[in-house]
């Protein structure tokens, strides 16, 4: 294992970007802008007492999820865990629906009904996600199954954090998803805390994957904040489970900038997690990475940036505004 991957003062130069094409760079530039920008405008709604519900925030973390649904189909089955907003809106940024729904409007993506942690986007193939711990992993494994039987040359994804790889369902799945040769790609996403214990106070190492090793399931080890990165080697590996070669796992090695729930930083409870540590995992921010790739590649420029960033700005606010006055649900 890439020991390096777990200092926070490694990795936090540009990105390669080289013989990308521009379009799909811009592209992944703006979906992680407004995720972040999103989850941003949440922290400051649930700080502010204008969402009554616990939020889960994955900012910092937006390289993964964009960078992996850049290869998936609409014949796909995504499924998240209680930290989805990412994974959902890397499929449909649709941040007014997302902002409804966690406002508790009937205009929301489950009609208000589900919150931050029940979020649901079939049309787009997001099947669900839950407070539950690992509670969705079994279902992608079900799922994955389907699309096997069906013959249908469609994947299922698994999104779960490094604390899910402690729950007993998940080694299950891996051994189900591999002695049946299902086509699932589980995707680890360790940011190295669950809720607010770090991995080195839970686990014997910070790496998740030995458990792919255990499986015999083919992983990869990658820096969950390069977006290209991700990309390029997710595009291959589901390639291949698409055409049959069974479930693969990619762990991706990342930091949540906020705490386990809400707002706050959370640098004051847990373990290792100091305000250092921060601000040097800011440093490898997925998005000032890329960006400053381009301006040095000089496909992209700060005042196209300034640009990007005042519309998503202006967006934003126009859909939380519509969000705020929509109408709750009947009761």
């Amino acid at each position: 294992m890439n020991k390096s991957l777990i200092n926070p003062k490694n990795f936090q130069q540009p990105i390669l970007t080289k013989g990308n094409n521009l379009l799909e760079l811009k592209k992944f530039l703006e979906l992680m802008i407004i995720i972040r920008k999103s989850e941003q405008q949440l922290a400051f709604a649930r700080e502010k007492g204008l969402i009554g519900g616990p939020i889960h925030l994955s900012a910092g973390q937006e390289a993964i999820s964009v960078g992996i649904s850049n290869n998936l189909k609409k014949v796909d089955r995504v499924f998240g865990n209680h930290r989805s907003h990412s994974h959902l809106l890397s499929l449909n940024p649709n941040f007014y629906k997302l902002f409804a729904e966690i406002l508790g409007k009937k205009t929301g993506f489950s009609k208000g009904m589900g919150g931050s942690m029940h979020l649901h986007d079939k049309t787009n193939g997001f099947y669900g996600s839950t407070p539950i711990v690992a509670g969705t992993v079994a279902l992608a494994v079900g799922a994955a199954m389907a699309a096997k039987k069906s013959k249908l040359k469609a994947i299922s994804v698994s999104y779960l954090g490094d604390g899910a790889i402690e729950e007993g369902v998940v080694h299950e799945s891996f051994n189900l998803a591999k002695m049946l040769k299902l086509p699932i790609l589980f995707v680890i996403e360790n940011n190295l805390f669950a809720s607010h214990m770090h991995i080195s106070n839970r686990q014997p190492t910070e790496f998740t994957s030995r458990f792919a090793e255990a499986n015999r399931i083919p992983y990869k080890v990658l820096d969950g904040n390069n977006v290209i990165d991700i990309n390029e080697n997710s595009k291959k590996i589901i390639n291949k489970i698409r055409n049959g070669s069974g479930p693969a796992i990619l762990e991706l090695i990342t930091f949540r900038w906020y705490g386990h729930v809400g707002w706050r930083e959370d640098i004051d409870v847990g373990v290792k997690r100091s305000k250092k540590d921060i601000q040097d995992w800011k440093k490898r921010d997925p998005i000032k990475r890329l960006s400053q790739s381009m301006i040095n590649s000089k496909l992209w420029s700060l005042k196209k940036e300034k640009e990007l960033n005042y519309k998503i700005d202006l967006e934003i606010k126009i859909a939380w505004d519509k969000a705020i006055k929509d109408p709750f649900p009947p009761t």
